[in-house]
């Protein structure tokens, strides 16, 4: 038998270029070089293979796997070395455990026979005789020493007669054969009739073993070496059999991949194996240029397929996420038409939401520009709506009014994917081109995965608009808490402080009210001064209290009246002049006041004097926008109850209108931040100079009144303040009756018990002025004596007026020490606090009416009528 082997030749398949799938062109490589028809070729390789394939294999590669020779050459000379080591351990093995097994018993039979023998010494107590027997030992030169021990364990004899210490124990031990590190260990007792006299202790090295051991290794090595080179022989006669057939079908491999040319098949060599294994390799090489012409497209269609999910992993909105889809498909894929259906299921209808940018014109062609509606139809649509991916390689062929609609425009072929999230279908992406059977199945695959990609991103999209709009939701409803919280902090404050400026202002409230009411050749102007004195005082003391309460919504009980609007804003006008007028132009600028006032003007209802500390605020905040000076302009105006309100108020039956005040400026202006933050308490753009109570206080009035509110601005172009008033609605007209500033039916003694000095004088000389007859004290325990000493005398309190606020004895106290003494006289309690104890319902125990201060003479006067 020869050798070697026909080398298998390389041939063009017949298919050519073209075998396989009928739509899929030969892959093209522009790396590789053209091939020489006139090259030269090895024998046994068909033309047109420039692999340079020989009969000769090619020198390994640096680096590389090594050449199949020796592959062969060792395994065949591992399997035999590896048979050869395997028997020899065996053999070994055996010969080791059979070989101390002999030791164990040799040593046992020559320690008996010499245990026997040393009966007679021991039982004498004759150690020469031991030593005798011992001296039998001398027969087997392996054993290194041996003695005999008598029956208590002690050194009886040795052999031989001199041993170093280390070679015996101290004492025998147990009866025994093991074997150590480097020697054989016996211990046999020496007995006579039953009894034990003794003990014969051997120690026999392992010299044999070793002996037999280097006879073994001399035999190993020489079968080893036989043996290997018996197989060293083999192995070449068998390598170059085996070899030189795959060594060729390996060069024919090597033409194939270095030209990327999978037409290249490989010969017949003529051996039955080989023939199989290259039939299977001619097979596998078709079935290569197949599916690389399919993965190639595959591969394309995966990256446009990432190239749109990146795309649409950017955007979080519908509209944007569908454009870049249908862009993509028109770009890469490529299609003659595309748009996204969106599906209204209560309604049971599909509307056009976008089209791609190439698809307009046809869009336009076919009426179906975004949202128009699409009427569903019970082939492609209906069963797309169902959940299935629709393919129509000719829509001409369908009679149904949709793809009959895309024929109008020489679309032939129609794909339409659903859009489906968590199994409901909400759209459908629709695909067409103008050949018919234009679409593959791997194109349909890949239009059923991207429509799977874009219902998840729309999804998310949705997702993400909802989480937005919760978000922000509850941003607003922090900010809403925050400053509800801010507001509070803020009342609890002012309510600290509330006590003090009602004390401080009330003698100026009393002795002007007192003057506007007895002075009667008072001149106008001072009468003017007189009564914007009045108003401010009020203002003030009403702000005051109201800074705790500013942030709650106006109380059921709130007592409103009608308010001329135009009127309050002339006040204000006057009332802040010096701010608008006279300090720039201290400072060399301008302000210009226009005040647009419509006449007639309905009239609201409302609490006057906070509206006026509103419109103050205002202009402050505007005349402060306009460091460089500008115009200031305040509006008033009525609009129809259907205007654009943040409620969005339907107009009905007798509506009434609603009054607009606008305060503008044309000064620096607001960012979108500032502007959204400017409601907030205590938020302030000033500086040192601001509090940031300002708009918050108009906030406050605004939610008081059932106001509106609304805030343009814009960096360098100014700001406008709108404020939005109902009309005078007669359900909210109070009921309460007005105060009459009457006069006490008769004098009254009156107690007068408060710790200020300047309020106590000047509430003693207004009421003193009535004709009543006042005592006054400083201080809660004074009042209490001073009444005891009149109950004391027989005279009488009619009445007695107390603060609430003193120190040592409070106003409580007061009132019901002077309970306890007349239960029936008539105490008021007068207090900075006032106000908060009637909001709140606090009327301490024993008071028969609570004032607050500053005082006002037709309260007092309304409280003494209806008291006593």
């Amino acid at each position: 038998m020869s050798t070697t082997s026909p080398v298998p030749s390389v041939r063009p398949s017949s298919g050519g270029a073209s075998s396989g799938s009928g739509d899929v062109s030969p892959p093209v490589y522009s790396a590789t070089p053209p091939v020489d028809a006139t090259a030269q070729v090895a024998p046994g390789v068909a033309p047109g293979d420039a692999s340079g394939a020989g009969s000769e294999a090619p020198p390994t590669p640096a680096g590389s796997a090594a050449p199949i020779r020796q592959i062969l050459k060792r395994m065949v000379l591992f399997s035999s070395a590896t048979a050869l080591l395997v028997t020899v351990l065996g053999f070994c093995a055996y010969e080791l455990l059979t070989f101390r097994q002999e030791s164990i018993r040799q040593l046992r039979t020559l320690s008996v026979a010499i245990a026997t023998n040393s009966t007679a010494a021991l039982a004498f107590q004759d150690t020469g005789g031991a030593a005798t027997v011992l001296a039998a030992f001398k027969a087997e030169p392996h054993i290194r020493a041996a003695a005999l021990y008598d029956g208590q364990g002690r050194l009886f004899a040795s052999y031989p007669r001199v041993l170093p210490p280390r070679l015996l124990p101290t004492r025998p031990g147990a009866s025994r054969y093991t074997f150590g590190v480097t020697d054989l260990i016996g211990v046999q007792p020496v007995i006579q009739d039953g009894v034990r006299l003794g003990t014969l202790y051997v120690d026999l090295d392992q010299g044999a073993l070793y002996a037999r051991g280097r006879l073994y290794a001399l035999i190993v090595l020489v079968v080893s070496a036989i043996s290997l080179l018996m197989a060293h022989l083999l192995s070449r006669s068998l390598q170059q059999r085996i070899s030189q057939p795959i060594l060729a079908l390996a060069d024919s491999a090597r033409a194939v991949s270095q030209r990327h040319d999978y037409s290249v098949r490989a010969a017949p060599t003529g051996a039955y194996e080989f023939d199989e294994f290259i039939a299977s390799f001619n097979e596998m090489l078709g079935r290569i240029q197949q599916s690389e012409g399919r993965l190639r497209e595959q591969l394309s269609r995966l990256g446009l397929l990432q190239q749109i999910t990146r795309a649409t992993g950017e955007r979080q909105d519908l509209p944007s996420i569908f454009q870049v889809v249908l862009g993509s498909l028109e770009q890469n894929l490529p299609i003659d038409f595309g748009c996204f259906l969106l599906y209204d299921a209560p309604g049971k209808s599909l509307t056009v939401a976008t089209l791609g940018p190439a698809s307009r014109a046809r869009a336009q062609s076919l009426e179906l520009l975004e949202k128009t509606p699409v009427p569903i139809d019970q082939n492609g649509l209906s069963r797309c709506l169902a959940g299935r991916l629709v393919y129509e390689p000719d829509v001409r062929a369908v009679p149904f009014p949709f793809p009959q609609r895309l024929a109008t425009v020489d679309l032939r072929s129609l794909v339409i994917a659903p859009l489906v999230v968590e199994s409901e279908v909400f759209g459908v992406l629709v695909c067409a081109r103008c050949p018919q059977n234009a679409f593959s199945s791997g194109e349909c695959e890949f239009l059923q995965q991207l429509s799977e990609q874009v219902a998840l991103a729309s999804h998310q999209a949705r997702l993400y608009g909802a989480l937005q709009e919760a978000y922000d939701d509850l941003r607003q409803t922090q900010n809403t808490i925050m400053q509800q919280e801010r507001l509070r902090a803020l009342g609890q404050m002012a309510s600290g402080i509330a006590h003090d400026i009602n004390n401080a202002i009330s003698p100026v409230a009393l002795y002007t009210e007192s003057l506007l009411e007895r002075e009667p050749q008072l001149s106008e102007r001072a009468r003017s001064y007189l009564t914007t004195i009045q108003r401010a005082i009020e203002d003030v003391a009403r702000t005051v209290a109201r800074m705790r309460e500013f942030y709650r919504e106006r109380e059921a009980q709130l007592t409103l009246e009608r308010v001329d609007l135009n009127r309050a804003v002339r006040q204000v006008a006057e009332l802040t002049r010096p701010r608008w007028s006279d300090q720039p132009q201290q400072r060399g600028i301008v302000v210009e006041l226009r005040m647009l006032l419509s006449d007639p003007l309905p009239a609201i209802m409302g609490a006057e004097h906070e509206i006026r500390d509103a419109l103050t605020n205002l202009i402050f905040n505007a005349v402060d926008a306009m460091p460089a000076g500008g115009t200031l302009t305040v509006r008033t105006r009525t609009v129809g109850a259907g205007h654009a309100t943040a409620q969005g108020d339907a107009p009905g039956p007798g509506d009434a209108t609603h009054v607009i005040m606008e305060v503008t400026d044309t000064g620096v202006g607001m960012d979108e931040d500032t502007r959204r933050r400017c409601l907030e308490p205590f938020y302030t753009t000033k500086g040192e100079r601001g509090t940031g109570l300002g708009l918050a206080m108009v906030y406050g009035m605004v939610q008081r009144h059932s106001a509106e509110i609304e805030i343009y601005s814009e960096p360098g172009h100014g700001t406008t303040v709108r404020l939005i008033f109902p009309a005078q609605s007669a359900s909210l007209v109070s009921t309460t009756p007005a105060l009459q500033p009457a006069l006490a039916a008769r004098r009254l003694r009156i107690l007068l018990v408060d710790d200020d000095p300047l309020l106590i004088k000047s509430l003693q000389d207004i009421l003193q002025e009535e004709g009543h007859v006042v005592t006054a004290t400083h201080g809660g325990q004074a009042g209490i004596d001073a009444f005891a000493a009149a109950m004391r005398r027989g005279e009488r309190f009619d009445i007695v007026v107390t603060d609430l606020g003193m120190p040592h004895v409070d106003g409580r106290k007061v009132a019901a020490s002077i309970r306890t003494l007349s239960p029936t006289t008539p105490i008021i309690l007068l207090t900075g606090w006032g106000q908060r104890l009637i909001a709140e319902n606090d009327t301490p125990a024993h008071v028969s009416r609570v004032l607050s201060k500053p005082p006002r003479l037709a309260e007092l006067r309304a409280a003494f009528t209806e008291l006593v």
